[in-house]
């Protein structure tokens, strides 16, 4: 949980949310015990149609960025920590051979595609390693929820992390990239 979240009330979701998250964080605690879900911004308590800037959709008590799952770079052992204080822009950028979308989502004139990015400090990230295996997890098990309707993810991650489920999409340009976070989303 990011603390400036909730002291925002960015973290309201519906009931139907908050029961597939709670199933999806005992699964992944099955098989990787003692992890937390990090949850980013949800949605604002209010009413549905409510804006959460700077999110598109964040508007109805359906939708939830959740954090990528990393390794501490010291110990090379699990951590429920995030490289970000917020949770978002510091990103597992596409190696040379991925396709690079926030290149082209920029290219083709989107500005704000790597905005948030551009205002984090990225001083921690060296301490943090992306765990693929537990984040490539994690995605799966909310794919496999009945209620989970979409899962959105940077293309270069979906390929890299081998995920197969149509659930995986890409979200547009007109949005954030998300490779420093997963969003989840219920109908």
């Amino acid at each position: 949980m990011n603390i400036i979240t909730c002291l925002l009330n960015r973290h309201y979701v519906n009931a139907t949310l908050k029961a597939s998250l709670n199933d999806v964080a005992k699964q992944i605690n099955m098989q990787y015990p003692n992890t937390v879900i990090n949850y980013l911004d949800a949605n604002f308590p209010f009413m549905d149609g409510f804006p959460l800037f700077p999110h598109l959709s964040h508007n109805d008590g359906k939708k939830l960025d959740i954090s990528f799952h990393y390794l501490d770079a010291g110990t090379k052992q699990s951590t429920n920590d995030c490289p970000s204080f917020l949770g978002y822009g510091i990103c597992e950028e596409p190696t040379g051979r991925e396709e690079n979308t926030s290149g082209i989502c920029a290219g083709s004139g989107y500005w704000q595609y790597s905005f948030i990015r551009s205002i984090t400090p990225q001083g921690n990230k060296h301490n943090f390693i992306f765990d693929g295996e537990k984040t490539k997890f994690t995605v799966n098990a909310f794919c496999e929820n009945a209620k989970i309707s979409k899962v959105f993810i940077e293309p270069h991650l979906k390929k890299r992390l081998k995920l197969m489920d149509n659930k995986v999409r890409f979200h547009g340009c007109q949005a954030v990239r998300h490779d420093d976070h997963i969003h989840v989303e219920v109908n």
